[in-house]
């Protein structure tokens, strides 16, 4: 275990700033998320930039690409939270036909980007940078539209983050998207108990 420990430490030493920047912003706008606070937005937009740079450079090309959309999902959020009159937008559920639709349509997704990436890039795992992708989509439009259920997802993507970047040998990335698990369990919890107490 203190081998793990030493991997993860190593890692986090031997990062670039913009590894430590990307980390940093990205526990701290999933923390202000789970506040449901607007500040979630403009530090979710910082961390997306950073990210898509590194997702670049590592060849995980959907993952890169994802960061863009996800930049025009935060930002419609942004404007989407922020318009509603009154105290906050509520948190609300999907119905049961729009969780069957959100999650079809990331499972066609998943094998259209997948198939794409195979032919015409030189993806290290296109399966995984797919579904990963896909998945993420959903999970942020969800968010966007303050919908509980983005945040199981969020733990689906998470999960299968960290099982990859361990099986890569890329210990600190799989604790940081360990980290993500953690706040996104969090977020469930406390977006349940808010959508209880709003009127």
């Amino acid at each position: 275990m203190s081998e793990i420990f030493k991997t993860i430490w190593a890692g986090f030493a031997d990062s670039a700033w913009l590894d430590q920047l990307n980390l940093a912003l990205g526990i701290v706008g999933v923390a202000l998320m789970i506040r449901r606070t607007l500040w979630a937005f403009p530090v979710g937009l910082l961390s997306v930039g950073v990210q898509g740079v590194l997702f670049f450079q590592a060849k995980f090309y959907a993952d890169a690409t994802l960061q863009v959309f996800f930049f025009a999902a935060l930002a419609w959020g942004w404007w989407q939270w922020g318009r509603v009159a009154g105290p906050e937008l509520p948190v609300s559920r999907l119905t049961t036909r729009g969780l069957a639709l959100t999650l079809a349509g990331a499972v066609l997704a998943t094998a259209i980007w997948a198939l794409a990436l195979r032919r015409w890039t030189d993806a290290v795992m296109p399966w995984r940078d797919a579904g990963i992708a896909a998945f993420s989509v959903a999970a942020q439009v969800l968010q966007a539209r303050k919908k509980l259920e983005n945040w199981p997802l969020w733990i689906g993507v998470n999960l299968v983050a960290v099982a990859s970047y361990w099986k890569a040998e890329l210990a600190f990335t799989a604790f940081l998207y360990l980290v993500y698990l953690g706040l996104a369990v969090l977020g469930w919890r406390t977006w349940q108990r808010a959508e209880r107490v709003q009127p």
